[in-house]
């Protein structure tokens, strides 16, 4: 029992003694593997970042029933959307626009993208998009930034 004393005396001061250390704990390197749209976190950062693209790339498949972002995929019942960034309203030569979206003058951009997917038919009166608004904008912003890169 008087040993136990001892050892419990001890460790209590060994426990003690080190919380008071002023050496910093050791770096350990890690390597972090991480799904597509999962925060991306750098070592010196608090806040995690989203990866927009992959975020979009997820997002974007709620479009796939009309779209394609495949470079060479074909039109569906709306047209393909590979490399829409930069591109104008109504210039895909193989697809049959509505007048209203081929007459418009847009140049998809980030805004224009963001404002058109918010409402397409309140952006451009008359288009056939008449489905697929999509409300929630931290949503729609990934939809673009997905949609940005496909040119890249």
């Amino acid at each position: 029992m008087r040993n136990s004393a001892f050892l419990a005396v001890g460790l209590l001061t060994v426990m003690l003694a080190a919380c008071g250390s002023a050496e910093p704990a050791p770096v350990v390197e890690q390597i972090v593997v991480r799904e597509p749209g999962a925060p991306v976190v750098d070592a010196g950062e608090a806040p995690a970042v989203l990866d927009k693209v992959a975020l979009g790339e997820e997002a974007f498949q709620a479009c796939t029933g009309c779209h394609n972002a495949q470079a060479g995929g074909p039109n569906m019942s709306g047209p393909n959307l590979h490399g829409v960034v930069g591109r104008k309203a109504g210039a895909v030569a193989s697809y049959d626009y509505s007048d209203a979206l081929a007459g418009s003058d847009i140049t998809w951009n980030y805004g224009t993208l963001d404002r058109f997917l918010a409402n397409p038919a309140g952006y451009v009166p008359g288009t056939d998009m008449v489905a697929g608004a999509v409300r929630d904008g931290e949503r729609r912003a990934a939809i673009v930034a997905y949609l940005a890169s496909t040119g890249e």
